[in-house]
């Protein structure tokens, strides 16, 4: 059997695939773009910034290094607490570089929310998923509904955290 050189697939062993290959291309590119770095932020976001901090704070994206800038990660605090973090900037940026084990984030970027203004209405309905309007188009726009629901219930963990 001959292999033709110009498919876009990777090497199988034995005829499995990974699970990266059978998703569709729109979908890999979703998971690319936010990557792993941010998910394993948002997991261990405890234990990276401690228990008092975690209770003010929170991971709001994570941006990768390119020609023009370095890998920043954009951190949302409650008003009156930003020094707070301010100190413990150094820590977070071991912590996180040593839970991965090489330099993924280099900057810290702070933005100030006040408590009360951010209050989810119930009744809307981008307050059940965490993904915006363009890639809930693009999960719509999968054909296979295991793979749909699957995405849209990642998208509902994401929304616990």
């Amino acid at each position: 059997m001959q292999f033709k050189k110009y498919t876009k697939q990777r090497n199988s062993i034995q005829g499995l695939r990974s699970f990266k290959d059978t998703l569709p291309k729109n979908i890999k590119k979703v998971i690319n773009k936010k990557g792993h770095v941010y998910s394993e932020t948002i997991n261990n976001w405890k234990y990276i910034v401690g228990e008092n901090l975690f209770k003010v704070c929170y991971p709001k994206s994570f941006k990768n290094s390119n020609k023009l800038g370095v890998s920043t990660l954009s951190i949302n605090v409650k008003r009156g607490h930003e020094v707070e973090l301010e100190y413990s900037r150094k820590d977070i940026l071991e912590k996180l570089n040593n839970l991965f084990g090489y330099s993924v984030v280099e900057k810290i970027k702070l933005t100030s929310f006040d408590d009360e203004k951010i209050k989810p209405s119930t009744n809307d309905e981008s307050s059940y998923n965490v993904t915006n309007h363009d890639y809930q188009k693009k999960i719509n726009s999968v054909k296979n509904e295991k793979i749909k629901k699957s995405l849209m219930k990642l998208s509902k963990v994401f929304k616990t955290k």
